[in-house]
């Protein structure tokens, strides 16, 4: 990998990082909805969004630091985990703890008058493991939606003979 694609997806995965934290903190003081009223009406959303930003960006943070330290950063094809995965990993934890509060997934919450502290630090935790929620998604999903005839033959694979859940 070319040097500036490095400086540039370090630069990236800091601005995303420490931008999440203001972000947050601008939703806290409530500065945002003064100027933005339905910013109201979304508000727990974006923190859940914010959460798995600040988890899925430090994540990489950390992947690419040691992978630059150890000089593994070879592959061009890497940088796009690398830009790609903390978006990704946001709009997962708005769904998992959507999922989760909607009782699709069970985990029960103790409520705080103040906050979700419970809901925002699983979000976090999604963004963090991004890869591995999405995995354990799949098994669920798998599970949830298995017909009688794909139970017996223990078998996904469409007529065509591409196996979808290994993608």
């Amino acid at each position: 990998m070319n040097k500036w694609i490095k400086g540039i997806i370090l630069t990236y995965l800091s601005l995303l990082f420490f931008g999440s934290f203001i972000a947050v903190g601008v939703l806290f003081t409530g500065g945002l909805e003064e100027r933005l009223p339905f910013i109201a009406d979304i508000k727990i959303f974006l923190y859940y969004f914010f959460a798995g930003s600040i988890g899925g960006s430090l994540r990489h943070l950390y992947m690419f630091c040691s992978h630059y330290m150890k000089d593994e950063l070879t592959d061009y094809r890497e940088w796009i985990m690398y830009i790609f995965y903390p978006i990704f990993a946001t709009g997962t934890s708005v769904v998992a703890v959507t999922l989760i509060q909607s009782g699709v997934l069970l985990i029960e919450f103790v409520e705080f008058d103040d906050a979700p502290f419970a809901q925002i630090s699983l979000a976090f935790f999604v963004g963090f493991g991004f890869n591995r929620f999405v995995r354990k998604l799949n098994e669920v999903s798998k599970n949830m939606f298995q017909t009688k005839n794909s139970k017996e033959n223990n078998n996904d694979e469409t007529s065509s003979g591409i196996d979808y859940e290994k993608n």
